[in-house]
């Protein structure tokens, strides 16, 4: 049988973890990752000595050269008897892809067993630690210290938790000055605005008053009235005389 000609990681072991019950911690995915290194295209699979118990994805597949690929290795969230643990493993089955075959599936019930190449990986179950009573009660000390030194350092000096609170509320005092401020700050830009719309509405009516009224200035001086007429009527009629007259004593005197 030839050496494997991937490499795998992790390379020795899968690790999974169950809970307090022998269930799979429900949602943990284990990956698994396949490398090609070679100048081959290497078709893979992935077995399993407990199928029903994992979800594989992807369970096959091919692999360019210089390529990698990683698989996610899901188990179902089912009871693992503690007597059964040492018997699941994964085995990784790869082979080097023969030229001008396209058909995958009749490739694998075709090769020969002398050209596989079989990697094996045992499975690892991680149970939660079980916190001793020592342990628990040396933590519990701990904090029950902690605690008591916070209690001694505030009962010390009571005047700090003073100062404390005082600046706190000066602080929160402030934060409303600023906020009263504001709002009144825009109250007035709200009314400024208000302003400046009314003033340009007013001119803009005055503009359109003066307009019209510098028309009709306009159409009233250069457009005679009647009575105007009727005033140079008599005039015209004098000087009309005037010529026929001066015309007949010329005659005359020529």
């Amino acid at each position: 049988m030839p050496n494997q000609v991937l490499t795998i990681e992790p390379q020795n072991e899968l690790k999974f973890k169950v809970t307090f019950s022998g269930l799979f911690e429900s949602g943990y995915t284990t990956y698994m990752r396949l490398t090609n290194p070679s100048n081959d295209t290497v078709l893979f699979k992935i077995k399993t000595t407990a199928p029903k118990k994992y979800c594989v994805r992807p369970n096959s597949g091919i692999l360019d050269p210089n390529s990698k690929v990683e698989i996610a290795i899901t188990p179902q969230p089912v009871y693992v008897d503690p007597n059964e643990k040492h018997k699941h493993k994964f085995m990784v089955q790869s082979v080097i892809a023969p030229e001008g075959k396209t058909n995958i599936d009749q490739v694998w019930k075709e090769i020969s067993p002398d050209q596989l190449m079989d990697y094996k990986l045992k499975c690892v179950f991680e149970s939660p630690q079980v916190v001793s009573p020592q342990q628990d009660a040396g933590d519990n000390a701990g904090q029950n210290e902690v605690t008591k030194k916070r209690v001694a350092v505030t009962s010390e000096d009571p005047k700090a938790s003073t100062k404390t609170t005082t600046k706190t509320e000066n602080f929160e005092g402030d934060l409303q000055k600023v906020a009263n401020e504001v709002q009144l700050l825009r109250e007035e830009e709200s009314k400024l605005r208000h302003e400046n719309l009314r003033l340009k509405e007013d001119l803009l009516r005055l503009h359109q008053t003066v307009g019209a009224e510098g028309r009709v200035t306009r159409r009233h001086s250069f457009s005679p009235t009647k009575t105007d007429q009727a005033s140079l009527l008599p005039w015209l009629a004098v000087a009309v005389g005037m010529a026929i007259f001066g015309i007949i004593i010329g005659k005359f005197i020529m």
